[in-house]
């Protein structure tokens, strides 16, 4: 008996299975793998060096500010002696 079947249906190219991950891509050669120590030194290493935009080191600007309240606070001390001690 050769009774004629009907033709088995084909997959189309849009019901193709997709792959759930893209692939990664390569690691770039500059990219040190996770075990490895990073040969760029990091800006945070430096200290000294300007910040970038001509702004001082945050450690400079720091005792500046905490020199300049110092001084403040010992020439308010120094004048309120003198006004206490030197009243007529």
């Amino acid at each position: 008996m050769t009774a004629a079947q009907p033709p088995e249906p084909q997959p189309s190219p849009a019901a193709a299975p997709t792959p759930t991950a893209a692939p990664s891509p390569a690691p770039s050669p500059a990219a040190p793998s996770p075990g490895q120590a990073d040969p760029r030194p990091r800006r945070r290493e430096q200290p000294g060096e300007e910040r970038g935009d001509g702004r001082f080191p945050r450690g400079l600007a720091l005792r500046l500010f905490v020199y300049v309240v110092a001084g403040h606070l010992l020439a308010g001390f120094l004048f309120l002696l003198f006004e206490l001690g030197g009243g007529k």
